[in-house]
């Protein structure tokens, strides 16, 4: 992979149509299958990532090809300040070329200069995402849960 053809750089409200676009794509197919047909939803879903005053949205562009995203926020912790990533993709037919674990060192970059200090996810464990983060240097939470109630 040649790293100087990808432009990394902080994004936000006025990229939301390519994000939008990027994020239907990579989630509404296997393996997550996400049903992101309802607009409205998509569209305030989107803002609460991108849209508030402590969210904090990277792009990857190829030229002027948006090919990855990673939405989330900053949040303050009794162990630093940290990135809390809510979503992260890559352009679905770009995957496993080495872009995504580009991606992530640019993100650790990035937040390092502004004085963060660690980023905090969550995926699924039954999804490739699981593995690609355990191949760059994240550690699962063996104690922590999440609990979700349907009311």
């Amino acid at each position: 992979m040649e790293n100087k053809k990808y432009n990394f750089k902080r994004i936000g409200m006025n990229e939301i149509e390519i994000i939008k676009e990027l994020f239907v794509g990579v989630f509404t197919i296997e393996p997550w299958n996400d049903d992101w047909s309802n607009q409205e939803q998509l569209n305030l879903y989107l803002f609460d990532l991108v849209g508030q005053s402590n969210s904090l949205t990277y792009g990857l562009f190829e030229d002027e090809k948006l090919l990855g995203v990673s939405m989330g926020h900053i949040r303050h912790w009794y162990s630093g300040t940290e990135y809390y990533i809510d979503e992260f993709c890559i352009q679905t037919d770009k995957q496993g070329n080495g872009i995504g674990t580009f991606f992530l060192k640019e993100i650790e970059n990035g937040i390092k200069e502004i004085g963060l200090v660690q980023i905090f996810l969550q995926t699924e464990n039954n999804v490739p995402a699981y593995g690609f983060y355990q191949k760059n240097g994240f550690h699962e939470l063996k104690e922590h849960v999440s609990f979700t109630k349907r009311i």
